[in-house]
């Protein structure tokens, strides 16, 4: 029985670290630029969007398609960014606890 209050205990730590890992993914920020840094997004822990910025040279209305794209294409970027930086997280708080692939904490 003393394996399995060490486990609990051991679970019980890792959720009180998980909940701490979200607080301070919550409160970081990431960038993801395209075209060549004429456009960046500034994206949230939590996915929001801070922040867009657009070289004034694509404001042009015969380039809307254009500028469109790079906007979803650097939304792409912060986003794997930011996934990159969770699971640099996650990996803190986890000790380096081998996952089977596709599997993400927290469930």
């Amino acid at each position: 029985m003393k394996n399995i209050g060490a486990l609990m205990k051991q679970a019980q730590e890792m959720q009180q670290k998980m909940g701490e890992m979200q607080e301070r993914l919550a409160e970081i920020e990431v960038d993801g630029s395209s075209g060549a840094g004429m456009v960046s997004v500034t994206l949230t822990g939590k996915s929001d969007m801070r922040r867009i910025k657009i070289d004034p040279t694509l404001l042009k209305p015969d380039e809307a398609e254009v500028l469109e794209d790079l906007i979803v294409a650097a939304t792409n970027d912060a986003r794997a960014r930011l996934e990159t930086k969770t699971q640099e997280e996650m990996s803190k708080v986890t000790g380096g606890l081998n996952l089977p692939p596709g599997m993400k904490l927290p469930f």
